[in-house]
């Protein structure tokens, strides 16, 4: 119980998946990763985590591309006013593809604290 009231007070989490253009080399990717994580802690986001899901096939061609490179964020933003600005900065990308922004709600916060939990059981 005391858990549920900690999570109302605390900022929203939210995700973010985007998909990179698959014709950079791997060092270009991992900047662009570098460059959004530190933009979104520049603009007041704490990041809980970082998934690189790696290269996929797209369900559809984006700029006459079948494949991207997937990546999923995971943060906590207090002000959501910020969340315009990130927008933004991911549209004007050339190299980002496609980009998801989703708020959880209570449901899939504490599915997303389970898996997190069950992850770390699993390593240890």
């Amino acid at each position: 119980m005391a858990d549920d009231a900690s999570s109302a007070n605390a900022a929203p989490m939210y995700e973010l998946m985007y998909v990179i253009n698959p014709v950079l080399n791997e060092e270009q990717t991992k900047d662009i990763v570098q460059r959004v994580t530190a933009y979104l802690s520049d603009n007041g986001a704490v990041v809980a985590g970082v998934d690189e899901r790696g290269s996929q096939r797209l369900a559809y061609p984006i700029e006459k591309k079948r494949n991207g490179y997937y990546v999923v964020v995971y943060f906590r933003l207090a002000d959501g006013t910020a969340l315009p600005k990130v927008d933004r900065a991911l549209r004007i990308n050339d190299d980002i593809m496609r980009h998801l922004v989703l708020r959880y709600d209570a449901k899939m916060e504490r599915y997303y604290n389970e898996q997190k939990g069950g992850a770390v059981a699993a390593a240890a």
